[in-house]
């Protein structure tokens, strides 16, 4: 007989049941997980690798290098730090740019050439160019200067009849000895002396007084009337290569930096040039002797020994170009031995200018003597 109370087994029995469906109802699910995840993870094994898309985008081309210039493919060629490049502009001008080296004198600076019309010159500026600025005119009587080993020349022309109505007349200086005494030495060869003092002064109105000093090239240039020159260009000369050259005159022409010519006998010196602005020309080897005849043998040999001579004096000198008769003696067999021995010019000791179509183996000189001062010279050279 039941009891109060009774239900509550029952209500047991049921919690008990239950209980036992929901631990079945778990212990199902873990098991269809499992099956889920190896069925899972097998279809994953058999399937085909999904494929990961990439860009389609064409890349970029690199760019080309950009070309050398002229003046860089120059310097490129070399690695002295004191090349520059010299490029040269103006109407009719295609001459290439050359390599120059800075701090030293320009050297074989071009002459173009063009119909119709006179090459006048170098120039520092299109105005200088415009202008033909003598003080901006540039040429081998002066140092190379660069900006970032670079430097342009502007050039310029004049018509032949400008070029003729100059009447350009070119004086070439000869100077001899020097003396540090203002009264002069004794002897026979006083008048050869020039004093320093009067020497200076007369480099000094050259290097102030706004001259214009042509090189040799252009001297030729101008006789053939391919080159303009102002008359208001000298030349400056030395013959012998005497030693007071070397102690007094040589360092006042580095003061005030005036180019000169030093004509030497190679047989008796061989010295190196005293300074940026000396040239050595030849004077000959071993001409500077008297002949047979008591002329200088110059015009006592035959022009296969005057083409020898000369030849061993430009192995010693390394240039040819221009040259001084010795004692000025000179004639058609010396003029024929220059010529054969590559020789272009040749001064003599007579007086008078240089003009367009001067023989260019009888250039005429303006004759320094002993007691010549500034008023002497500026009534030679202006």
């Amino acid at each position: 007989m039941a009891t109060a109370g009774s239900p509550a087994p029952t209500r047991k029995r049921r919690g008990r049941v239950f209980a036992g469906v929901a631990v079945g109802v778990v212990v199902l699910a873990a098991v269809a997980g499992t099956i889920t995840a190896i069925t899972m993870a097998r279809a994953g094994a058999d399937a085909a690798p999904v494929a990961v898309p990439t860009s389609t985008a064409t890349p970029a081309p690199t760019p080309s290098p950009t070309p050398l210039t002229a003046e860089e493919q120059l310097l490129a060629t070399v690695t002295d730090p004191a090349a520059c490049a010299v490029s040269f502009t103006g109407d009719g001008v295609t001459d290439a740019p050359q390599l120059q080296t800075q701090g030293a004198l320009y050297a074989g600076l071009p002459i173009p050439a063009r119909d119709g019309l006179v090459f006048a010159g170098w120039y520092a500026t299109p105005a200088d160019a415009a202008a033909l600025a003598i003080p901006g005119r540039v040429n081998g009587s002066e140092p190379v200067v660069c900006a970032d080993r670079r430097v342009t020349l502007y050039g310029a022309w004049v018509s032949p009849e400008q070029n003729a109505a100059e009447n350009a007349r070119i004086p070439i200086l000869m100077y001899h000895q020097f003396t540090a005494k203002p009264e002069g030495e004794s002897g026979w060869l006083r008048g050869n002396y020039a004093y320093i003092g009067d020497f200076d002064a007369h480099m000094n109105h050259i290097a102030t007084g706004g001259f214009y000093l042509p090189t040799w090239d252009e001297l030729s240039a101008f006789i053939d009337g391919r080159l303009f020159l102002p008359n208001h260009s000298v030349i400056v000369t030395d013959d012998d290569a005497d030693q007071s050259w070397f102690d007094l005159a040589a360092p006042v022409v580095d003061k005030y930096k005036v180019l000169t010519t030093s004509f030497m006998i190679t047989a008796y010196r061989q010295d190196p040039a005293p300074n940026l602005y000396v040239l050595r020309r030849s004077h000959t080897h071993d001409m500077h002797q008297a002949g047979d005849n008591g002329k200088g043998r110059m015009v006592n040999w035959t022009a296969d020994q005057i083409a020898a001579d000369m030849e061993a004096s430009a192995i010693v000198l390394g240039v040819k170009e221009i040259m001084a008769y010795p004692y000025g003696h000179y004639n058609d067999t010396a003029k024929q031995g220059l010529r054969q021995a590559g020789w272009e010019m040749a001064r003599t000791i007579e007086p008078g200018y240089v003009t367009i179509g001067t023989d260019k183996l009888a250039l005429p000189v303006a004759r320094i003597n002993y007691g010549m001062g500034l008023d002497a010279l500026v009534g030679l050279i202006g």
